[in-house]
């Protein structure tokens, strides 16, 4: 088989270049999926490290906030495809066009264009964006094709801490087999907020939730304005000082106004050499490949620890997953659908329901209108206990067997 599917221990610890390793690595194509702050970086470090066939596809425009971490960008650039500025910035620079923009969503296209690839590196900041692309690689695989499989080399940062993941499709741990690990957005009662806050962002969103449309009525807070963000920050700070709580930074109030952990430019820089130095050993077979995650830790001194993450015969994307859930006949569906949405196996944010007929579909728009009497049905008037669902969500590429049991 190809040496992208040789396990880590296969490899020669006395491993000598040959004549023709700087032709494979400039020879291999690779798609970079994002150009924000990390993809930048992974850009510019697969170009020193030779490789000349690159992709690169985001469907963003370039901010003011982006270029303090964003190396690529100036400010001659804001408004303009991160994915094209940064394809011409690196261009110019080395005389060559070795990388190719797409300034398109990533599920604008199609499996064609995905199968040219023969290795992906992802510099995503969206949990949803992930899942679609490790499904999306599952799907493509064909166990009588080798070259079916492409490596995937997923990084993430948040603040001060990161990590890498290489994923081999089919065969060791997708992002959906991990799903358990990612934690849902934090949401704060309204009453904690309003009567007893305890921690400093209760402050935060008393002031941006609660107070700012009492003093601004018809003004729509905007995170982006530091005079909007000046403003929360200081009432937040009265709020906390009267109820005895430490903490309030106006970084901590953008934060929890944004729902965002700030980028922090050192952190991109050392996951992204991470990210293409696997790919550099992928290609190569220099030295082992990652197996398969990698933790960093920079907030508190500086800590590392990689480790395996076990593949899930029952993972939604890569296993043969069928999920039962047990509820009251005397339900909704729209019911039903919060179950599923709040479910922890599934994450599933705009899920679609069919049996052997339509139960409420989220699109297209005219298939949504047509069901959606259905959602103020009980559940028995739908379908029997035991019967198996049929569930898709923008987030997956595959369908979901969902087994629905009555508990009355």
């Amino acid at each position: 088989m190809n040496s992208f599917y040789t396990q880590p221990s296969a490899f020669e610890p006395d491993f000598v270049p040959d004549a023709n390793l700087s032709d494979r690595v400039a020879e291999t194509k690779v798609l970079v999926i994002g150009a924000g702050g990390l993809g930048c970086e992974i850009l510019k470090n697969l170009v020193l490290s030779g490789f000349e066939q690159i992709h690169v596809i985001d469907m963003d425009t370039i901010d003011v906030t982006n270029l303090n971490r964003q190396s690529l960008f100036r400010d001659a650039d804001v408004g303009k495809p991160k994915a094209q500025v940064a394809a011409e910035f690196v261009n110019t620079r080395v005389s060559k066009n070795v990388i190719t923009a797409h300034y398109n969503r990533i599920q604008d296209k199609d499996e064609e264009f995905y199968r040219q690839f023969e290795i992906v590196v992802c510099g995503l900041d969206s949990l949803d964006a992930r899942r679609w692309v490790s499904a999306m690689f599952v799907n493509m695989v064909d166990e009588s094709d080798p070259s079916s499989l492409k490596p995937i080399i997923d990084g993430g940062t948040e603040g001060f801490k990161g990590q890498v993941r290489v994923i081999l499709p089919t065969l060791n741990a997708c992002h959906e087999c991990a799903s358990s690990m990612h934690s849902k957005k934090v949401t704060y009662p309204i009453c904690t907020i309003a009567n007893t806050p305890r921690l400093p962002e209760h402050c935060i969103e008393w002031a941006s939730v609660v107070q700012w449309p009492k003093v601004h009525e018809g003004l729509k807070l905007d995170a982006d304005n530091i005079e909007h963000m000046q403003w929360v920050y200081s009432t937040a700070l009265k709020r906390a000082d009267e109820h005895g709580i430490s903490g309030i930074t106006l970084s901590l109030a953008q934060g929890v106004v944004k729902n965002i952990i700030p980028a922090i430019a050192s952190t991109n820089a050392i996951i992204s050499a991470s990210c293409v130095n696997e790919a550099l050993k992928i290609v190569t077979g220099c030295h082992p490949y990652l197996n398969n995650y990698m933790l960093y830790v920079g907030d508190s001194s500086v800590y590392s620890h990689t480790f395996e993450l076990e593949k899930k015969e029952d993972c939604l994307v890569c296993g043969n997953a069928k999920v039962t859930i047990e509820v009251s006949k005397t339900i909704t569906l729209e019911e039903l659908i919060e179950e599923i949405k709040i479910n922890n196996s599934l994450q599933l944010k705009k899920p679609s329901l069919r049996t052997d007929k339509n139960l409420y579909m989220q699109a297209p728009p005219f298939l949504e209108v047509k069901s959606r009497p259905n959602l103020k049905k009980q559940l028995y008037e739908l379908f029997e206990s035991n019967s198996t669902l049929t569930v898709t969500d923008p987030s997956l590429m595959t369908s979901v067997s969902l087994t629905v049991t009555f508990t009355d």
